[in-house]
């Protein structure tokens, strides 16, 4: 199970919302690149980069964040936000990119996503799958949608989706454990799925519960970055 630190940006910084509100943000660093490179230093392979104001613009605007992670650091990067467009993807790729996640897009516009699926393979598109109390939530989380997330990830495994990242939106931010029932719940339904969970996580702990689980990835973010997990955690965990 990988460990995968997040980097959140907004004008360029690195920062936290506490479950996606813009008005609860917290700066935490003024060069994501420097970030990242302490993520590779302490054994770390792979990175969540999340463009928050391309999430509001619709369209990418932290994309020199991006080359430069690329370009200065070995990570495997898997990078969402604001990816809206054929042009978004193609220039988020060209930028050094792994993998691409879509969460909105593959509600609002299942075609372009599933269209990205048969060109660029299903390694390289995540689908992102954010729910609140297990529905579908878009738009920064700001719309709870009807549609079931066992559902909606079923239905994409059909198309060709081989990896998601599952938010339980209630608990990011809040450092009280993941969602482990959710992810037990998803994997026992696809076991084949390479399953990144994501919100809740306060501490090593929360981290090893999800062990058993044979998930794909664990993210974490705030936990970090408020010090509840120490960077000899993470060298020890990433060894």
């Amino acid at each position: 199970m990988y460990l995968i630190p997040a980097i959140d940006l907004i004008g360029g910084k690195c920062v936290r919302l506490t479950q996606g509100d813009y008005q609860k943000m917290t700066v935490y660093h003024d060069n994501p690149v420097e970030v990242a490179q302490r993520f590779e230093d302490a054994g770390i392979s792979h990175l969540h980069l999340v463009d928050l104001d391309g999430a509001k613009a619709k369209t990418v605007v932290n994309l020199h964040v991006l080359e430069g992670i690329a370009r200065h650091t070995s990570l495997h990067i898997d990078f969402g936000g604001g990816v809206q467009s054929d042009e978004d993807i193609r220039r988020v790729f060209d930028a050094g990119a792994a993998q691409v996640t879509g969460g909105s897009i593959a509600v609002k516009n299942p075609e372009m996503f599933t269209r990205w699926l048969q060109t660029y393979g299903s390694d390289r598109i995540i689908l992102g799958a954010d729910a609140r109390d297990g529905k579908i939530a878009v738009s920064g989380w700001q719309e709870i949608t009807e549609l079931p997330l066992n559902d909606f990830i079923g239905d994409y495994i059909a198309k060709g989706v081989k990896y998601a990242i599952c938010t339980d939106v209630g608990r990011d931010g809040m450092l009280q454990g993941a969602a482990g029932e959710l992810y037990a719940e998803l994997m026992q339904q696809f076991p084949d799925l390479q399953l990144i969970a994501s919100g809740g996580i306060g501490s090593i702990a929360d981290v090893e519960a999800l062990q058993p689980l044979d998930l794909y990835g664990v993210i974490i973010g705030k936990a970090f970055y408020e010090g509840r997990i120490t960077w000899e955690e993470l060298k020890y965990y990433a060894s």
